[in-house]
């Protein structure tokens, strides 16, 4: 059984970790929708992902940000994955947090799919911000991006804050059925940014373990817990698998 993954809330699981061994955490919550989410392909992962009101969201997470700071190195990044619906007011628990000066980016990221409304311009991104711990200190490795320009082709070019990279479709090979799954490039780009070559990556909100997957990849040592036993079981059984060489 892979030990990288615990069946744990993040509350309860990240106060367990030693103190400033950790060099990336990377959360991708639960967004307040207000509805519940299922899996797909027979996947059996279900969550409800709704809280009365955006303050006690809030709430929520302030106490289990709060539970992992002391976890974090003094040059350790923190990505928190939201979306339109509270990432105004994200941002301002991390500036209370942690202090407006340990704010970075605001990052966007781009997926092309998803609905649209008669009612509205269609929305189409995440948004990823990073805050680090100490601005003097934290790492950072700016990611490279193929050049789309004529005067450019063939050559790469420093990432920007908007980050377009597809989500994954029905019929992607990564695909494990887990809902809200992010693609392995997306969380392979922001991990080798914002981590050192041998850091640790934490992800607390694990899901189906792309985030673990991509710091296994990316020679990293992931560590990770999730609340919902089927995503523990699927994030053990691709790490196992990457661990393997299939």
């Amino acid at each position: 059984m892979n030990r990288n993954v615990e069946h744990s809330d993040w509350l309860s699981f990240t106060p367990t970790l030693s103190p400033r061994s950790i060099d990336l955490l990377y959360a991708d919550p639960p967004f307040n929708t207000g509805k519940a989410k299922t899996g797909t392909r027979g996947h059996a992962a279900k969550y409800q992902d709704s809280w009365p009101t955006t303050a006690s969201y809030i709430e929520w997470l302030r106490d289990r940000l709060a539970a992992t700071l002391p976890a974090l190195k003094p040059t350790a990044n923190i990505l928190l994955h939201v979306d339109y619906r509270t990432s105004h007011h994200v941002r301002l628990l991390l500036d209370d947090l942690l202090g407006p000066d340990r704010f970075v980016n605001h990052l966007i990221w781009t997926y092309g799919l998803g609905g649209s409304s008669p009612r509205s311009f269609a929305r189409k991104h995440d948004d990823i911000l990073f805050y680090c711990i100490d601005p003097k200190k934290y790492y950072f490795k700016p990611p490279r991006v193929p050049a789309t320009s004529r005067r450019m082709k063939g050559q790469t070019k420093k990432a920007t804050d908007v980050i377009d990279i597809p989500s994954l479709n029905n019929m992607a090979s990564e695909r494990t059925g887990y809902p809200t799954q992010k693609p392995l490039a997306l969380l392979e780009l922001l991990i080798g940014a914002c981590s050192p070559p041998g850091g640790t990556v934490l992800d607390p909100c694990c899901g189906s373990g792309t985030t673990l997957v991509a710091a296994a990849n990316l020679g990293r040592r992931p560590i990770g817990c999730d609340q919902s036993p089927a995503a523990v079981r699927t994030a053990r059984r691709r790490l196992a698998l990457k661990q393997s060489g299939k």
